[in-house]
């Protein structure tokens, strides 16, 4: 099929225009109009961006906005084809080479590029750079080059892939296009390295914040994992979730326990054929499979929007790694969970498995990240900011959203304490590793201290009156709170960050938690059963929102795609709220572009009007528990008057909404509708509890900036996904409660 749009010059209002066609959206996530905006001018991009930011966009919408074809190197077949089913899906013409594609096949899709037909076409590293594609790359027009997981061409990153070093030849014989360096995991080194490595020319440097708020952050010790598993994946029977494992026998005997209890559970692992494991992966896209267990070999990119929750059963090797997993949870936004299950014991199998590196170098670097790893495992602060800080981000305040924001440990006044150490980094000359500034703070004499003349400094032996193991435990706290970070490249000297300035000089206090060893340790407390989870959704938005999944399961079936190619999990509960049962209701839905609307608007419209329609205009925020399919709204019954009051009664008692969900067992996303409609209702409701009076202004300015009475996405989008729907729409009630 042609392409054959109106002609649109490189702007940002052209590029406006195409993500609300084809994307279905309004406005831009933050940073995204930044970066289409820096690659419309022609320079080199460099983009740092989590799984589910966003990236895609900011090069897929000005290749379409430009002339030519935009090259996109991509490290797996399977993301391949995910991106280009959506993309068709959205209806922009792209196509993917790579060895799973026939020779006839990829000299129609030759021809398509030759003739201006395609937009994006995706290829492998290796289909690059092999013999004869360079060359037909010459006789086209590109407009970018775009390098997904660039992490991959550093061998400093956690995901070092030979074949992508090649890629310095796009530079070498494409010098006046430019590059597109993509990646969600990559530290100090990695991004510079990325930069070398591809030959850019002073590129433009964008770093999203690596905050992904939707995470909810759990370590649970080692002990009991497969009962613990088990009974957390049952409590949920429909949501989809990634089980992460070390080994392959593993993987297959937890997926068979899994299988037992009659969970649609599989594993993959390297072990398997190809077909094996692309089975396996399609069954899980298209939701054919609840559970995946699976090695680090699945999952890189997957494009699968609606994972709930991502566990590790051991210690990843490091954070970036175990950063881009727990990403895969929670892309479309909704909340998701991160479990990690750690001990010891999975420290000294990584060991072991490291220091086997032929090159001395990665293995002290691996065995570095490992470290840090190990001690987030072990942390006693806020498990957020250790993963930003690893980053080079700070957050000014604990998350809120992790165990141990929610069951904190002890504190004490440790400023003095670290002015010791980072006044010894300084006297150091910034050039120490851990373990040397260690054996300074505590007054030892080898050979290392003796040849640098560190027995002469002032801070020496400054710390004698803690063990080794205290101060490890308190120099690492540094590192995760953004004081000091480890240059690799420099022998893993520590340096002092701008806030670890700030310390030294008096003008910060840093609070530190007292040192525990590991197996004094208090167990962190096992998560409530979640019982309500299990239960079928009784609210209206609920029971519609069941129903438009099933329909577009049914769709993806018939069309052999999956089903979050047609719709997102969070367009589809955004259908349910809002219910649209016109064009223009429809196509004001987040994620419905004009495509998606010819294909599929008016079979969801018809489900939506079976259901019962759009909702009370009067009554917007209105669950309707009882309300049944059909054109006519039946009378309220007693009961469902009776489940509201309820409700009301143990919010009045002081029990919080997960509470009262347990103590009724239902689900707390019903247990939040009946606390809108109470309020939508006039109730009294402590309001403070859900909202504070920082979040209701931020949320008040939102809505200003955006103008009119703009759709709970856009807001949502706005805001850089900081507040649930929860909490916007009881923002918007009590802003409509005071001007009534």
């Amino acid at each position: 099929m042609l392409f054959t749009p109106e002609p649109l010059a490189p702007t940002l209002d052209s590029a406006r225009r195409v993500l609300k066609q084809y994307y279905g959206y309004d406005t831009f996530r933050p940073m995204q109009e930044s970066i289409i905006s820096n690659i419309m001018s022609g320079k080199d991009t460099v983009v740092l961006m989590p799984t589910g930011g966003g990236k895609s966009v900011c090069f897929q919408v000005p290749a379409v906005v430009q002339e030519g074809v935009c090259v996109v190197v991509s490290p797996l077949i399977a993301l391949m084809k995910d991106q280009v089913e959506a993309l068709k899906a959205n209806g922009i013409p792209a196509e993917y080479i790579n060895s799973s594609v026939g020779q006839s096949e990829q000299t129609s899709i030759a021809s398509d590029c030759l003739n201006g037909y395609l937009k994006l076409l995706y290829v492998s590293p290796e289909k690059l750079v092999s013999p004869g594609f360079l060359q037909f790359l010459q006789r086209l027009r590109i407009s970018m080059f775009a390098i997904d997981e660039a992490h991959c061409i550093s061998s400093w990153g956690h995901d070092f892939r030979p074949e992508y070093t090649q890629l310095r030849v796009l530079r070498e014989q494409f010098p006046q296009v430019p590059i597109i360096a993509l990646t969600a995991t990559a530290d100090r080194l990695t991004q510079r390295d990325i930069q070398q490595q591809l030959r850019m020319h002073e590129p433009e440097v964008f770093l999203s914040s690596f905050d992904r708020p939707n995470l909810n952050l759990i370590v649970r010790p080692g002990q009991n994992r497969v009962g613990s598993i088990v009974e957390f994946v049952t409590a949920r029977p429909s949501e989809s979730g990634i089980i992460y494992c070390l080994s392959r026998k593993q993987c297959e005997t937890l997926a068979q326990k899994l299988k037992e209890k009659g969970v649609r559970a599989n594993h993959y692992h390297a072990g398997m054929t190809p077909n094996q494991r692309a089975s396996v992966q399609e069954g899980f896209l298209r939701d054919d499979l609840q559970v995946i267990v699976a090695t680090i070999a699945f999952g890189m990119g997957i494009d699968k929007s609606n994972v709930r929750w991502v566990i590790h059963y051991n210690l990843p090797k490091n954070i970036e790694g175990y950063y881009q997993e727990i990403g895969r949870g929670g892309r479309d936004g909704a909340p998701a969970t991160a479990i990690l299950f750690y001990s010891f014991a999975d420290v000294m199998s990584l060991r072991d498995m490291l220091t086997k590196d032929a090159d001395p170098r990665l293995s002290q670097l691996s065995l570095t990240k490992l470290e840090r790893m190990q001690q987030f495992a072990e942390a006693a602060s806020c498990r957020r900011k250790i993963l930003l800080n690893y980053f080079g981000e700070t957050l000014e305040k604990d998350c809120g959203n992790c165990d141990i924001c929610r069951n904190p440990p002890t504190t004490f006044d440790g400023t003095e304490l670290a002015q010791k150490a980072l006044s010894a980094v300084v006297r150091m000359r910034e050039r120490a590793p851990i373990g040397l500034l260690i054996d300074v703070l505590r007054g030892m004499r080898n050979q290392a201290i003796l040849q640098g003349g560190y027995e002469q400094i002032k801070t020496y032996g400054a710390g004698r009156d803690l063990p080794y193991l205290d101060w490890y435990s308190y120099i690492h706290q540094m590192l995760n709170d953004g004081l000091l970070y480890i240059a690799y490249e420099e022998g893993y000297s520590l340096k002092i960050t701008e806030v670890g300035k700030l310390v030294l000089q008096g003008q910060r206090q840093l609070p530190m938690k007292k040192f525990q060893p590991a197996e004094k340790a208090e167990k962190q407390p096992r998560g409530k059963k979640a019982a309500s989870a299990a239960s079928a959704p009784t609210d209206a938005a609920g029971q519609l929102f069941e129903r438009l999944r099933q329909l577009r399961k049914r769709l993806a079936d018939e069309q052999n795609v999956p089903p979050y190619v047609i719709f997102t999990d969070t367009t589809l509960q955004e259908m349910a709220a809002e219910r649209p049962v016109s064009r223009t209701a429809m196509l004001a839905i987040g994620g419905v572009g004009m495509k998606k609307f010819e294909n599929y608007g008016e079979v969801f419209i018809k489900a939506i009007l079976e259901f019962g329609g759009a909702p009370n205009p009067s009554d917007a925020a209105e669950d309707d528990e009882d309300e049944m399919p059909g054109p006519a709204k039946p009378r309220r019954t007693r009961e469902a008057g009776d489940t509201h009051e309820t409700t009301l009664q143990l919010h009045r008692a002081g029990l919080s909404i997960d509470e009262i969900a347990e103590r009724r067992n239902l689900a707390a996303s019903t247990i939040r509708a009946h606390i809108e409609t109470l309020y939508a209702k006039g109730q009294s409701i402590r309001l403070d509890e859900f909202l504070s009076q920082g979040e209701y202004a931020e949320i008040t300015t939102a809505r200003a900036q955006l103008g009119g009475e703009p759709q709970l996405r856009d807001l949502f989008d706005h805001l850089r996904e900081k507040y649930d729907y929860f909490k916007l729409r009881l923002a918007g009630l009590y802003q409509k409660r005071l001007k009534s």
